[in-house]
Parts: C-alpha cells; structure tokens; sequence
C-alpha cells in the first residue's frame, strides 16, 4: 500500500520502491481492496524482496510493518536515512473478515497520513534532522 499511496500522493518527486523480507509474490487482496475503497491507484504487481534493491542507491529506506521492527534489515548502499513506522499487518490479522477490512482501512489512513507528511518535508534539510523528523512521524 505505501508504494501505491507514495506514488499517489507524491507523484514524480518521489520514486517509490517497495519490498519486504519474505515476499509472497503477490499483492494481497485485502491491501488492493483497501486502496481501491480510497481511490488511489495500483498495480496489481507482485511483492518483492528486499534484495532486488541491495545494490540500489536509496535517500530513506522506511519500514511500515510491526514484524519489520524485529527483523534485522539489509545494510543499504549510501547509508540512506532509515526509519521505522509501527503498523499492525491486517493480512496476518486473526479476527473475522468484516475486522481485517476495518483494521486495513485504519492502517491505510494513517499511514497515507505519515506518507503526506513525508511528501511535506523540506528534503534539502540536513540529513540527520530529517532521520528525526521521520522517526517522529512513526511516532504518530
């Protein structure tokens, strides 16, 4: 969803880049629903794995998902800036399918939320304030 939402929301000022230790090689359904209820485009496209961009340059590097947090990620080619936003995965959710599809709603706002906030960061600001101003925004 964040890559989908990035592209939405930043258009080309962002090149929005998603992928995830242990991809299941496909979007899940309940992430593509979610974004359509919203109006934000997407592809159906296939998840990917975090090493298809090991020798990619990137400024910021953002996990979004609570499992993420405890998983030791990649070290990425020119240190970009990294942070951390806390959601929960609605995928993985154990209640009923009416409870997955409010919790995704939940989690998509907030992180559309935190992505235009993003978008709204001055980028020319020195590296280490914008780790802060990104670390905040996982805060919130």
């Amino acid at each position: 969803m964040a890559e989908a939402m990035l592209r939405h929301v930043a258009g080309d000022r962002f090149e929005a880049l998603s992928a995830g230790s242990h991809p299941a090689g496909y979007v899940h359904p309940l992430a593509l629903a979610t974004l359509e209820n919203m109006n934000i485009p997407h592809e159906e496209g296939v998840s990917k794995s975090w090493d298809e961009f090991s020798d990619v340059q990137l400024d910021a590097v953002i996990t979004v998902c609570d499992n993420a947090a405890a998983e030791t990620c990649p070290t990425w080619p020119g240190a970009p800036i990294t942070a951390h936003w806390p959601l929960p995965d609605p995928a993985i959710h154990p209640g009923t399918e009416e409870e997955r599809v409010e919790l995704a709603t939940r989690v998509a706002k907030r992180l559309l939320m935190k992505i235009e906030a993003l978008v709204a960061l001055d980028w020319s600001t020195p590296p280490q304030e914008l780790a802060e101003r990104l670390a905040f925004l996982g805060e919130i």
